[in-house]
Protein backbone atom coordinates (compact mmCIF):
# COMPACT_ATOMS: atom_id res chain seq x y z
CA UNK A 1 0.00 0.00 0.00
CA UNK A 2 1.29 3.43 -1.29
CA UNK A 3 2.48 6.24 2.08
CA UNK A 4 -0.15 8.49 2.63
CA UNK A 5 1.38 11.91 1.96
CA UNK A 6 -0.25 13.58 4.90
CA UNK A 7 2.31 12.10 7.34
CA UNK A 8 4.38 14.24 6.74
CA UNK A 9 2.70 16.76 8.72
CA UNK A 10 0.61 14.98 10.68
CA UNK A 11 2.71 11.37 11.61
CA UNK A 12 -0.20 10.28 13.39
CA UNK A 13 -2.70 10.95 10.95
CA UNK A 14 -5.20 7.40 10.04
CA UNK A 15 -5.53 6.53 6.52
CA UNK A 16 -8.67 6.58 6.79
CA UNK A 17 -10.63 10.07 7.29
CA UNK A 18 -14.66 10.29 8.37
CA UNK A 19 -16.68 12.44 7.05
CA UNK A 20 -18.86 14.52 9.75
CA UNK A 21 -21.65 15.46 6.53
CA UNK A 22 -24.46 13.25 7.75
CA UNK A 23 -23.92 14.61 11.53
CA UNK A 24 -26.83 16.68 13.00
CA UNK A 25 -29.91 16.03 11.17
CA UNK A 26 -31.51 17.29 8.60
CA UNK A 27 -30.30 20.69 6.11
CA UNK A 28 -32.54 23.13 7.66
CA UNK A 29 -32.86 25.91 10.55
CA UNK A 30 -34.56 22.87 12.75
CA UNK A 31 -32.52 22.95 16.26
CA UNK A 32 -30.46 19.94 17.46
CA UNK A 33 -32.14 17.47 19.70
CA UNK A 34 -30.89 14.88 21.94
CA UNK A 35 -30.35 12.28 19.99
CA UNK A 36 -28.22 14.08 17.50
CA UNK A 37 -25.57 14.37 20.37
CA UNK A 38 -26.09 10.72 20.93
CA UNK A 39 -25.31 10.00 17.50
CA UNK A 40 -22.02 12.23 16.93
CA UNK A 41 -21.04 10.39 20.28
CA UNK A 42 -22.10 6.69 18.73
CA UNK A 43 -20.06 7.75 15.77
CA UNK A 44 -17.05 9.37 16.71
CA UNK A 45 -17.05 6.28 19.09
CA UNK A 46 -17.19 4.10 15.81
CA UNK A 47 -14.60 5.84 14.17
CA UNK A 48 -12.16 5.82 16.92
CA UNK A 49 -12.72 2.17 17.52
CA UNK A 50 -11.46 0.95 13.77
CA UNK A 51 -8.20 3.30 14.40
CA UNK A 52 -9.82 7.14 12.48
CA UNK A 53 -8.73 9.95 14.26
CA UNK A 54 -8.97 12.20 11.54
CA UNK A 55 -12.38 14.17 11.25
CA UNK A 56 -13.90 15.96 8.37
CA UNK A 57 -16.28 18.98 8.37
CA UNK A 58 -17.56 21.83 6.14
CA UNK A 59 -19.27 24.84 7.51
CA UNK A 60 -22.06 24.16 5.25
CA UNK A 61 -23.02 20.48 6.88
CA UNK A 62 -26.17 20.35 7.37
CA UNK A 63 -26.27 24.42 7.71
CA UNK A 64 -23.33 24.29 10.51
CA UNK A 65 -24.97 21.69 12.41
CA UNK A 66 -22.40 19.10 12.01
CA UNK A 67 -19.75 21.27 13.14
CA UNK A 68 -22.47 22.42 16.05
CA UNK A 69 -23.05 18.97 17.46
CA UNK A 70 -19.27 17.74 16.88
CA UNK A 71 -18.33 20.94 19.18
CA UNK A 72 -20.32 19.49 21.74
CA UNK A 73 -18.86 15.99 21.66
CA UNK A 74 -16.00 18.00 22.11
CA UNK A 75 -17.26 19.85 24.98
CA UNK A 76 -18.38 16.82 26.63
CA UNK A 77 -14.92 15.26 26.04
CA UNK A 78 -12.46 17.69 25.72
CA UNK A 79 -9.44 14.69 26.04
CA UNK A 80 -10.43 14.02 22.23
CA UNK A 81 -8.87 17.40 20.90
CA UNK A 82 -5.57 16.26 21.41
CA UNK A 83 -6.43 12.65 19.99
CA UNK A 84 -7.78 13.60 17.17
CA UNK A 85 -7.16 15.84 13.89
CA UNK A 86 -9.80 18.51 13.22
CA UNK A 87 -10.40 19.57 9.24
CA UNK A 88 -12.80 21.74 8.01
CA UNK A 89 -13.84 23.62 4.49
CA UNK A 90 -15.25 26.80 3.80
CA UNK A 91 -15.89 28.83 0.55
CA UNK A 92 -19.62 27.81 -0.52
CA UNK A 93 -22.22 29.84 0.25
CA UNK A 94 -26.01 29.12 -0.74
CA UNK A 95 -28.62 30.87 -2.49
CA UNK A 96 -30.56 32.95 -0.68
CA UNK A 97 -33.48 35.56 -0.74
CA UNK A 98 -31.13 37.50 -2.88
CA UNK A 99 -28.04 35.96 -4.15
CA UNK A 100 -27.59 32.96 -6.18
CA UNK A 101 -25.64 30.04 -4.94
CA UNK A 102 -21.57 31.31 -5.40
CA UNK A 103 -18.45 30.86 -4.15
CA UNK A 104 -16.23 33.11 -1.96
CA UNK A 105 -12.52 33.15 -1.21
CA UNK A 106 -12.65 36.78 -0.54
CA UNK A 107 -10.83 37.40 2.70
CA UNK A 108 -13.51 38.67 4.53
CA UNK A 109 -15.73 35.75 3.79
CA UNK A 110 -13.17 33.19 4.60
CA UNK A 111 -12.05 35.13 8.35
CA UNK A 112 -15.67 34.87 8.73
CA UNK A 113 -15.90 31.51 7.92
CA UNK A 114 -13.03 30.50 10.17
CA UNK A 115 -14.29 32.19 12.95
CA UNK A 116 -17.78 30.23 12.52
CA UNK A 117 -16.32 27.21 12.31
CA UNK A 118 -14.36 27.48 15.65
CA UNK A 119 -16.96 28.85 17.37
CA UNK A 120 -19.49 25.78 16.30
CA UNK A 121 -16.52 23.46 17.31
CA UNK A 122 -15.61 25.04 20.77
CA UNK A 123 -11.92 24.93 19.50
CA UNK A 124 -8.90 27.09 19.32
CA UNK A 125 -7.67 26.02 16.54
CA UNK A 126 -8.29 23.46 13.48
CA UNK A 127 -5.62 21.63 11.88
CA UNK A 128 -6.60 21.91 8.36
CA UNK A 129 -8.91 24.42 6.31
CA UNK A 130 -9.63 23.31 2.74
CA UNK A 131 -11.17 26.02 0.15
CA UNK A 132 -14.18 23.47 -0.92
CA UNK A 133 -14.33 25.14 -4.25
CA UNK A 134 -12.70 27.27 -6.56
CA UNK A 135 -13.33 30.67 -6.57
CA UNK A 136 -13.10 32.37 -10.23
CA UNK A 137 -12.99 35.59 -8.80
CA UNK A 138 -10.30 34.84 -6.33
CA UNK A 139 -7.79 37.48 -5.99
CA UNK A 140 -4.51 35.34 -4.30
CA UNK A 141 -2.49 37.71 -3.26
CA UNK A 142 -5.58 38.94 -0.93
CA UNK A 143 -6.20 35.05 -0.40
CA UNK A 144 -2.34 34.52 0.55
CA UNK A 145 -2.71 37.29 3.23
CA UNK A 146 -5.88 35.93 5.03
CA UNK A 147 -4.63 32.37 5.38
CA UNK A 148 -1.00 33.69 6.55
CA UNK A 149 -2.93 35.73 8.71
CA UNK A 150 -4.88 32.41 10.13
CA UNK A 151 -2.00 30.51 10.57
CA UNK A 152 -0.15 33.14 12.47
CA UNK A 153 -2.76 33.57 14.79
CA UNK A 154 -2.90 30.28 15.42
CA UNK A 155 -6.29 29.58 14.12
CA UNK A 156 -5.74 27.27 11.19
CA UNK A 157 -2.03 25.45 10.93
CA UNK A 158 -2.45 24.28 7.69
CA UNK A 159 -4.49 24.71 4.26
CA UNK A 160 -5.76 22.56 1.55
CA UNK A 161 -8.17 22.61 -1.54
CA UNK A 162 -11.24 20.91 -2.53
CA UNK A 163 -12.17 19.87 -5.67
CA UNK A 164 -8.95 21.75 -7.51
CA UNK A 165 -6.84 20.48 -10.64
CA UNK A 166 -3.18 20.29 -10.19
CA UNK A 167 -3.39 23.25 -12.40
CA UNK A 168 -5.58 25.65 -10.19
CA UNK A 169 -3.55 24.15 -7.23
CA UNK A 170 -0.22 25.32 -8.68
CA UNK A 171 -1.93 29.03 -9.10
CA UNK A 172 -2.69 29.05 -5.57
CA UNK A 173 0.40 27.57 -4.19
CA UNK A 174 2.87 30.02 -6.01
CA UNK A 175 0.92 33.40 -3.58
CA UNK A 176 1.45 31.28 -0.61
CA UNK A 177 4.55 30.84 1.72
CA UNK A 178 3.75 27.35 3.21
CA UNK A 179 2.41 24.24 1.64
CA UNK A 180 -0.91 22.70 0.42
CA UNK A 181 -1.07 19.64 2.00
CA UNK A 182 -4.53 18.32 1.05
CA UNK A 183 -6.90 18.23 -2.32
CA UNK A 184 -10.29 16.20 -1.59
CA UNK A 185 -11.91 14.97 -4.87
CA UNK A 186 -14.37 12.77 -5.74
CA UNK A 187 -13.28 9.61 -6.01
CA UNK A 188 -14.31 5.70 -6.11
CA UNK A 189 -15.02 2.05 -7.87
CA UNK A 190 -18.15 4.11 -9.59
CA UNK A 191 -16.65 7.54 -10.08
CA UNK A 192 -13.88 6.51 -12.06
CA UNK A 193 -13.30 9.73 -14.53
CA UNK A 194 -9.61 9.94 -12.28
CA UNK A 195 -8.46 6.87 -13.92
CA UNK A 196 -10.23 6.92 -16.65
CA UNK A 197 -8.31 10.28 -18.29
CA UNK A 198 -5.11 8.64 -17.49
CA UNK A 199 -5.26 5.53 -19.70
CA UNK A 200 -7.49 7.04 -22.58
CA UNK A 201 -4.58 9.54 -23.70
CA UNK A 202 -4.70 9.54 -27.23
CA UNK A 203 -7.93 7.57 -27.30
CA UNK A 204 -11.26 8.56 -27.77
CA UNK A 205 -12.77 7.09 -24.60
CA UNK A 206 -11.02 10.26 -22.60
CA UNK A 207 -14.23 12.64 -24.04
CA UNK A 208 -16.26 13.37 -21.99
CA UNK A 209 -14.73 12.95 -18.31
CA UNK A 210 -14.77 15.67 -15.78
CA UNK A 211 -11.13 14.98 -14.64
CA UNK A 212 -8.28 17.08 -15.46
CA UNK A 213 -4.88 15.38 -16.11
CA UNK A 214 -1.86 15.87 -14.27
CA UNK A 215 -4.00 16.40 -10.76
CA UNK A 216 -2.52 12.99 -9.14
CA UNK A 217 0.58 13.91 -10.67
CA UNK A 218 0.45 17.15 -9.09
CA UNK A 219 -0.32 16.08 -5.96
CA UNK A 220 2.09 13.10 -5.48
CA UNK A 221 5.12 15.66 -6.91
CA UNK A 222 4.23 18.40 -3.86
CA UNK A 223 2.60 16.22 -1.12
CA UNK A 224 -0.74 17.35 -1.18
CA UNK A 225 -2.40 14.59 0.22
CA UNK A 226 -5.33 13.12 -1.94
CA UNK A 227 -8.81 12.48 0.03
CA UNK A 228 -11.21 10.96 -1.77
CA UNK A 229 -15.15 12.44 -0.99
CA UNK A 230 -17.71 9.76 -1.87
CA UNK A 231 -15.61 6.95 -1.56
CA UNK A 232 -17.86 4.24 -0.52
CA UNK A 233 -20.00 5.13 -3.56
CA UNK A 234 -23.02 5.17 -1.23
CA UNK A 235 -23.02 1.77 -0.71
CA UNK A 236 -23.56 0.50 -4.66
CA UNK A 237 -21.20 -2.05 -3.90
CA UNK A 238 -21.77 -2.56 -0.59
CA UNK A 239 -25.61 -3.44 -0.42
CA UNK A 240 -27.30 -0.49 -1.47
CA UNK A 241 -30.53 -1.31 -3.32
CA UNK A 242 -29.58 -2.36 -7.15
CA UNK A 243 -33.11 -1.89 -8.50
CA UNK A 244 -31.79 1.34 -10.57
CA UNK A 245 -27.80 0.27 -11.23
CA UNK A 246 -26.56 -0.92 -14.85
CA UNK A 247 -25.76 -4.12 -15.47
CA UNK A 248 -21.69 -3.57 -15.10
CA UNK A 249 -22.90 -2.02 -11.90
CA UNK A 250 -24.31 -4.94 -10.66
CA UNK A 251 -21.91 -7.42 -12.18
CA UNK A 252 -19.45 -4.97 -9.78
CA UNK A 253 -21.32 -5.68 -6.57
CA UNK A 254 -20.99 -9.24 -7.48
CA UNK A 255 -17.39 -9.26 -7.61
CA UNK A 256 -16.39 -7.45 -4.47
CA UNK A 257 -19.01 -9.60 -2.74
CA UNK A 258 -16.97 -12.36 -3.95
CA UNK A 259 -13.62 -10.86 -2.85
CA UNK A 260 -14.83 -10.07 0.42
CA UNK A 261 -16.20 -14.05 1.10
CA UNK A 262 -12.18 -14.57 -0.14
CA UNK A 263 -10.25 -11.72 2.03
CA UNK A 264 -12.66 -13.08 4.60
CA UNK A 265 -13.48 -9.34 4.90
CA UNK A 266 -16.27 -6.86 4.16
CA UNK A 267 -17.70 -5.30 0.96
CA UNK A 268 -17.31 -1.99 2.31
CA UNK A 269 -13.83 -2.78 2.79
CA UNK A 270 -12.84 -3.93 -0.55
CA UNK A 271 -14.29 -1.11 -2.07
CA UNK A 272 -11.91 1.15 -0.35
CA UNK A 273 -9.11 -0.52 -0.83
CA UNK A 274 -9.47 -0.49 -4.34
CA UNK A 275 -8.61 3.02 -3.69
CA UNK A 276 -5.98 2.71 -0.95
CA UNK A 277 -4.44 0.31 -3.83
CA UNK A 278 -3.26 2.93 -6.12
CA UNK A 279 -0.08 4.69 -5.68
CA UNK A 280 -1.29 8.23 -5.13
CA UNK A 281 -1.50 6.89 -1.37
CA UNK A 282 -5.17 8.13 -1.67
CA UNK A 283 -7.02 8.45 2.30
CA UNK A 284 -10.47 7.71 1.48
CA UNK A 285 -13.22 9.32 3.31
CA UNK A 286 -16.24 7.61 4.53
CA UNK A 287 -19.20 9.73 5.50
CA UNK A 288 -21.87 6.93 6.71
CA UNK A 289 -23.67 7.22 10.25
CA UNK A 290 -24.69 3.39 10.32
CA UNK A 291 -22.13 2.40 12.96
CA UNK A 292 -22.23 -1.07 11.80
CA UNK A 293 -21.14 0.44 8.12
CA UNK A 294 -18.16 2.47 10.11
CA UNK A 295 -17.36 -0.74 11.57
CA UNK A 296 -17.62 -2.98 8.19
CA UNK A 297 -14.29 -0.31 7.19
CA UNK A 298 -12.50 -1.79 9.39
CA UNK A 299 -10.25 -4.20 7.83
CA UNK A 300 -9.52 -1.92 4.42
CA UNK A 301 -5.96 -1.01 5.59
CA UNK A 302 -5.01 -4.63 6.40
CA UNK A 303 -6.34 -5.71 2.46
CA UNK A 304 -4.23 -5.91 -0.23
CA UNK A 305 -5.52 -6.69 -3.77
CA UNK A 306 -3.80 -8.15 -5.83
CA UNK A 307 -2.84 -6.55 -9.42
CA UNK A 308 -5.25 -8.85 -11.26
CA UNK A 309 -8.03 -8.57 -8.57
CA UNK A 310 -7.58 -4.56 -8.89
CA UNK A 311 -7.32 -4.74 -12.42
CA UNK A 312 -11.00 -6.71 -12.44
CA UNK A 313 -12.95 -4.56 -10.32
CA UNK A 314 -12.13 -0.96 -12.35
CA UNK A 315 -13.34 -2.56 -16.02
CA UNK A 316 -15.79 -4.28 -14.66
CA UNK A 317 -17.16 -1.07 -12.66
CA UNK A 318 -16.38 0.90 -16.39
CA UNK A 319 -18.16 -1.60 -17.83
CA UNK A 320 -16.38 -1.73 -21.19
CA UNK A 321 -12.67 -2.79 -22.01
CA UNK A 322 -10.02 -0.79 -21.52
CA UNK A 323 -8.63 0.37 -24.72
Amino acid sequence: MAESPINHFFPQASRLVYGCMGLGGSWDASELESHHLAQAHAVVDAALEIGINYFDHADIYTLGKAEQVFGRVLAERPELRQQIILQSKCAIRFADEQWCGRYDWSADYIRESVEGSLRRLQTDSLDVLLLHRPDPLAEMDEVAEVLMSLKNSGKVQHFGVSNMSGAQCAYLQSALGMPLVANQLEMSLAKLDWLDHNIAVNDEQVKGHSFTAGTLEYCAMNKLQVQAWGSLAKGLFSGADLGQATEAQRATSNLVRQYAEQLNSSPEAVVLAFLLRHPAGIQPVIGSVNIDRIRACADACKLSLSREQWYQLYVSSRGRALP
